[in-house]
């Protein structure tokens, strides 16, 4: 089942961002950096929130928890490598068109970047680590941003026109960093691939881009993660801007009450009470979506929505949610051993949700008849 729906206007208030480092410039461009997930940085008189992809896969090591940690400032950076070889033992990733626009909508001004140096990872014959992209020119892109004026989205489009460049970077590195090491990596056809077709203009790297997400999207939708936790059935969400752009998603879990959908994220967590906050805010982002989605349909049918964040544990008991009084959320988390400081963060999650429209549960994965009674109320 497909979903569609449009996006004009997104509006969210994040709530839970952690108290970002501050670093000057000199220590971005050497590079000291490459592992801080998220911090400010002060360039030239300039205060920017910078967010750093370890993999241009967004479905990897929470980039988008990574980018919701700096939404509390104005100037808002993440830097995305265009493309990621661990070597011929290991994956292979390249950046696809939706991720930047997904940051267009958030406001997100993104540089695109290449990796520059990298060690060879001594449990495998044909792999490297410790990837680090090339800051020289990382800051040369935040300088030009220092002076510039207009909208992230006009910048991005701008990073996108760079991107053979960048291509062609990243294979003369990783080609240079293969023979040093000695290693095999990936074939490098699919970057000359993705330069082809940068040659021509950024509108078939666009086209190609939507074509490699809208399959990832079959094959997700195809596909149960062993860590997800889910009740009802998966959905294709197809979510077009007024720009024309088309994001494609997968919804975790579709529900459809008389005239209303229900759009279901699902977090779960096996071994711990609720699901780590990275994976919460992971979540959130889709949610910054699904609240302000607009004109959502089945075919031609038009409907109502509704967003769910759900967050399911294999060792907590009964279930809470965001509808209810803090007093008796308070209960149940007592019931289940919280700490104070594990009851404050879970009142703080479910007061986001509040704040946004959206409803949060948390529940016992091993009864799935609390899900009824909650989304019920």
């Amino acid at each position: 089942m497909e979903v569609r729906a449009k996006l004009e206007n997104l509006k969210y208030k994040a709530t839970l961002f952690p108290n970002l480092k501050e670093y000057e410039s000199d220590k971005f461009q050497s590079g000291e950096l490459s592992k801080k997930a998220s911090f400010i940085l002060n360039f030239k008189d300039n205060h920017f929130a910078v967010s750093q992809w370890k993999s241009p896969k967004r479905t990897r090591t929470y980039p988008y928890a990574r980018v919701y940690d700096t939404m509390g400032m104005q100037t808002r950076i993440t830097l995305i490598p265009f493309v990621k070889n661990e070597g011929f033992d290991g994956d292979q990733d390249y950046l696809q068109w939706d991720t930047v626009s997904l940051m267009s909508l958030l406001n997100v001004y993104v540089i695109i970047g290449y990796y520059g140096y990298a060690e060879r990872n001594r449990n495998y014959d044909n792999k490297i680590t410790n990837q680090i992209m090339d800051y020289a020119y990382l800051a040369e892109q935040i300088e030009q941003l220092s002076d510039y004026k207009s909208s992230a989205l006009h910048w991005n489009l701008n990073q996108l026109e760079k991107c053979q460049f960048i291509a062609e970077k990243a294979k003369e590195n990783y080609q240079k960093i293969s023979a040093k090491l000695k290693i095999r990596l990936h074939s490098l056809g699919g970057i000359d691939d993705r330069i082809r077709i940068l040659k021509d203009n950024v509108q078939k790297f666009k086209k190609f881009s939507r074509k490699l997400s809208a399959e990832a999207q079959n094959r997700e939708f195809q596909t149960l993660q062993p860590k997800e936790n889910l009740i009802e059935k998966k959905a294709k969400l197809t979510v077009r801007n007024y720009l024309g752009g088309e994001y494609h998603f997968t919804i975790d879990e579709l529900r459809i009450e008389r005239d209303s959908l229900i759009l279901m994220e699902k977090k779960n967590s096996s071994k711990a009470k609720y699901p780590n906050v990275s994976d919460i805010k992971d979540g959130f982002v889709k949610l910054m979506l699904f609240t302000n989605l607009a004109d959502t349909r089945i075919e031609s049918e038009s409907y109502k929505h509704i967003s769910v964040l759900g967050l399911t544990s294999s060792v907590f008991k009964g279930f809470c949610h965001s509808q209810m009084p803090d007093e008796e959320i308070g209960e149940v988390l007592k019931s289940n051993s919280f700490s104070t400081k594990q009851q404050k963060t879970v009142l703080s999650v479910f007061n986001e949700g509040r704040i946004n429209n959206f409803m949060i549960f948390l529940m016992d994965n091993h009864h799935p008849e609390y899900q009824n009674q909650i989304l019920e109320i």
